[in-house]
């Protein structure tokens, strides 16, 4: 049987978001999951990251139920102990005699930190070639920015289909860009925080590979601003963590405005997660390949050839760029 990871073809060769920074603390194992690939992390003394297959050699005993002693890691059941690169070090039952532990290693991954969050080089076959998606961790003076992780049971193609909207809908080699013209188009937070001068609105949606979407409004010459990015994790077929960054710019209010905006955006992603997840159990009893699509569904269709091509790419050509122009209504 072909797992999840066997049969997602070059999509695995990217950075994924195993977590937010500050959920790594010095010397805690960590179990995360993705694409069915159990993982452990955990942070050595000098703060650095390390990432091992979340299995013993001996008898696969998940070593992230063990310790850290001394920068390495110590399997809770027999106690063999594996250094930060995945070389067994000790094996209690073989005393002093370090000839006879065995060479082979197991299994490390890649990491990084960048943007609060840890991510994982999944690409197995395949060095890093790229860097993690840059997720708008707004430098500039004013803005503001919190994260929020959700669980959703569904696929990542239909999750980042979900967060993102339609219209003018430009599509490149590596991702789908789509633009509004809306005069009127709106939030959905209180106008008096989110633009209470009624300035002019830029509204965009952007699609990255393999599972990054961007959603900008941004008010005047970037006098204010709302946006949100989300990078999805997958963990199993129809099991997705989405590590959701919400920057924003409001003016005065921006300090306080955290209080109010969390429940709100909370609200928002919960409805998404209840969607989402009836979605994913009518697509497990009748699939997904005999849907029905108009005009606004271009955008879902141009993500899902980047994606299905990524997954068996084959000797494909990767899609052609297309910009169209469409016309829907709300």
């Amino acid at each position: 049987m072909t797992g999840m990871y066997e049969s997602s073809g070059l999509l695995v060769n990217h950075w994924y978001a195993a977590g937010q920074s500050k959920q790594f603390r010095k010397n805690i194992p960590v179990s995360v999951t993705i694409f069915e690939i159990p993982i452990v992390l955990w942070r050595q003394e000098n703060g650095i990251l390390t990432a091992l297959l979340d299995r013993c050699n001996h008898r696969n005993a998940p070593l992230s139920k063990g310790r850290i002693l001394n920068d390495c890691i110590v399997c809770p059941y027999h106690g063999w102990t594996y250094d930060p690169s995945g070389q067994c070090v000790e094996i209690p039952s073989e005393g002093p005699h370090a000839e006879r532990i065995p060479n082979k290693k197991v299994e490390s991954f890649p990491v990084k930190e960048a943007y609060d969050l840890v991510w994982i080089w999944m690409g197995r076959d395949k060095m890093p070639d790229n860097e993690p998606f840059e997720m708008p961790i707004m430098k500039e003076h004013g803005w503001h920015y919190y994260y929020m992780e959700t669980r959703f049971e569904n696929n990542v193609t239909d999750l980042v289909e979900n967060f993102m909207d339609v219209p003018h809908t430009v599509f490149v080699t590596d991702s789908v860009l789509v633009s509004y013209d809306q005069p009127n188009d709106s939030i959905g937070l209180s106008g008096w925080l989110v633009n209470p001068k009624n300035l002019p609105m830029k509204h965009t949606d952007n699609f990255y590979m393999p599972n990054n979407t961007r959603v900008d409004y941004i008010f005047g010459e970037n006098e204010r601003g709302f946006i949100i990015t989300s990078t999805c994790t997958p963990v199993r077929p129809f099991e997705t963590i989405v590590y959701t960054l919400i920057s924003y710019k409001f003016g005065w209010m921006t300090p306080i405005a955290k209080l109010g905006l969390n429940a709100y955006t909370r609200k928002v992603i919960n409805q998404d997660v209840w969607i989402m997840d009836i979605h994913g159990k009518n697509i497990q009893k009748f699939g997904n390949t005999d849907y029905r699509s108009t005009q606004c569904d271009y955008m879902h269709l141009y993500i899902e050839s980047l994606r299905n091509w990524a997954e068996s790419p084959a000797d494909k050509p990767a899609p052609a760029p297309i910009v169209r122009d469409i016309e829907f209504w709300v």
